[in-house]
């Protein structure tokens, strides 16, 4: 495998992101999703999680902003699969994204589909949410290391790597 190929069996984890009532405001104001359970804390109260929770989909684009993909090797991302919401994201929950590489299937010399299984946890390691994602990997051309200055780590390949 070329050390630019992410390996089956790879593993990271991201930092976290702690959701705050103005991010699920600034959703709903972005998608025009003001669904009550998101946005209205009386009504929200009285339903079944007992306080507004963030939108599924805000979970999901966090996650996606929180893994730190090198733009010289992710050309682009090609699809989710199998998504799943496990648990309410409550207002002041961090989430961090775990990730584990399950497949890379070289497209030709230059490019591979890469598959890889998050897990969105809180800060009490409970999963909120798991989705398969496919990306396009570029494979020519020199590795890249760049030092992410946020996390004290190394992008080798794409990714963070812990």
């Amino acid at each position: 495998m070329s050390p630019m190929e992410p390996e089956v069996g790879e593993v990271f984890e991201t930092r976290g992101r702690t959701i705050t009532e103005s991010d699920l405001v600034a959703f709903a104001g972005l998608t025009g999703d003001h669904h009550p359970q998101h946005t209205d804390a009386d009504w929200a109260a009285a339903g079944r999680f007992g306080a507004r929770i963030a939108h599924g989909m805000l979970v999901i684009s966090y996650a996606v902003g929180l893994v730190p993909f090198d733009p010289d090797r992710v050309v682009a991302l090609r699809g989710l699969d199998s998504l799943a919401f496990k648990r309410p994201v409550m207002i002041g929950d961090t989430i961090r994204v775990r990730t584990r590489v399950e497949t890379v299937r070289r497209l030709d010399d230059e490019q591979a589909l890469v598959t890889t299984a998050w897990r969105i946890v809180n800060q009490h390691e409970e999963v909120v949410a798991r989705v398969r994602v496919e990306a396009i990997w570029r494979l020519d051309g020199e590795p890249t290391a760049v030092h992410d200055e946020r996390e004290g780590a190394a992008l080798e390949g794409g990714m963070v790597l812990l």
